[in-house]
């Protein structure tokens, strides 16, 4: 495991002055063996000194161990984060609004899976080509990527959407959003909609294929979580990312994002985004084992610069951490005692978010507690209600909290039961557990 130069060296140090303590103390005895003028007092010193010293010596290496340095990322803005846990492993300028480019596209994407998956349109559908989806016939498409789309024709929602994300076709993000809205306007407010339903605080949208226009923004963070969103809520329409290529009206285009070619990685997504304000930008997300990460990099200045900074930082992320599942989802955490219900007892868990990351190797140091909201859990309870929080410490130190939910309904009890607990309630805060 990569460590700081500065904890290593004290830690070595520290080691140092141990051993010639001992050597000096070592010596001391033994020239003063027959000597009464040396106390018992002062070697018993030296043994609880060197003791400390040497206790002092762990705990700094310890400490070194479990720091891992963040690559340096050459981009304007950066993120790293873990898929399962929602884990940010490195970040820089994550929070600086800057211009999405065709990072956009991911949340058209996501508009567009939405509706698939609520069967409002379906792959086979057929969408007529309107003129603003032409390149001749609108100005602002000159010049951009496109899948060479015609006014008056019939095209599947299928081939759109891969036009979307394979091509980064901005035609065909015109096309899809018409037919899926009705308008660019009003797809641009569908794509809002979400960006405030998934707390993406520091994100808006301007237009459907992210070209630049004012007022239009984003953050790598934000990012991060649409990507994460993208790959959760719709993982059919996040499979289509991973295509590497895509022909259309006998024009094949390859993916823009070249990490879908790479040997080091298992890169399944996400996309590409340039354009003049932009810079050169890319969401990533690859997998390793059960792990997956997501890398954001905003504002590179060359093509190779967004792909080299993104291949390091997933690199990093997958040697020194691991996304481990203490608390497995319909696994019970603890089980605690209820009042006034139809049971004396529900079972408490972490649900789906029982995941967490950590430094590689440091499984066997993960602890967890757990706090209740109130005192005691009294009925009607609900499955999935949250009743408190998991607390989870590596080391002693606390890293993580997640929410302690119920497992399982538990009903309000009947007229005699719920009053046998009221009464052994009162005897149970009068005079403690024994009454419980």
């Amino acid at each position: 495991m990569a460590v700081t130069a500065a904890k290593s060296v004290m830690a070595f140090r520290v080691l140092t002055m141990a051993v010639d303590l001992c050597r000096l103390t070592t010596r001391t005895m033994n020239v003063n063996a027959g000597h009464e003028r040396t106390s018992k007092a002062r070697i018993i010193h030296q043994i609880q000194l060197i003791r400390g010293i040497t206790r002092l010596f762990f705990e700094t290496a310890f400490a070194a161990e479990q720091t891992v340095e963040a690559p340096s990322v050459d981009a304007r803005a950066w993120i790293l984060m873990d898929y399962a846990s929602g884990k940010v492993l490195a970040e820089g300028n994550a929070d600086e609004k800057l211009d999405p480019a065709s990072l956009t596209k991911i949340m058209t994407s996501y508009v567009v899976g939405q509706a698939l998956k609520a069967d409002k349109i379906k792959l086979t559908d057929m969408v007529t080509v309107g003129k603003d989806a032409w390149v001749t016939g609108n100005p602002a498409l000159r010049g951009s990527s496109v899948m060479f789309l015609k006014p008056g024709d019939q095209v599947s929602v299928a081939d759109l959407n891969k036009g979307v994300i394979i091509q980064s076709g901005n035609d065909a993000c015109i096309a899809l959003a018409d037919y899926v809205a009705g308008s660019q306007e009003s797809f641009i407010g569908l794509m809002n909609g979400y960006a405030k339903k998934l707390g993406l605080t520091n994100t808006t949208f301007q237009t459907v294929h992210g070209l630049d226009a004012p007022g239009q923004f984003s953050t790598a963070r934000d990012m991060a979580l649409l990507g994460k969103a993208l790959i959760h809520d719709v993982p059919e329409e996040y499979a289509i990312h991973k295509e590497k290529e895509f022909t259309f009206n006998k024009i094949r285009q390859p993916n823009r994002n070249r990490l879908l070619w790479s040997s080091n990685l298992n890169v399944d997504g996400m996309k590409t985004g340039t354009t003049a304000g932009a810079g050169y930008n890319l969401v990533a997300s690859a997998t390793q084992g059960d792990m997956r990460l997501i890398s954001v990099v905003l504002g590179a200045k060359t093509d190779r610069i967004r792909f080299n900074e993104s291949e390091k930082l997933l690199a990093w992320g997958f040697r020194f951490f691991e996304t481990v599942t203490p608390i497995k989802p319909d696994a019970t955490f603890v089980t605690q005692r209820v009042w006034f219900g139809d049971k004396s007892e529900v079972n408490l868990g972490a649900g789906k978010a029982g995941s967490v990351t950590i430094p590689r190797g440091q499984l066997k140091n993960l602890k967890a507690s757990y706090t209740l909201t109130e005192p005691q859990l009294t009925a009607p309870l609900k499955k999935g209600q949250v009743v408190g929080t998991i607390d989870f410490q590596l080391n002693g130190k606390s890293i993580e909290q997640r929410p302690l939910i119920v497992m399982e309904n538990v009903e309000e009890g009947g007229f005699f039961g719920r009053m046998w607990d009221f009464v052994m309630m009162k005897f149970h805060q009068w005079f403690g557990s024994w009454f419980s």
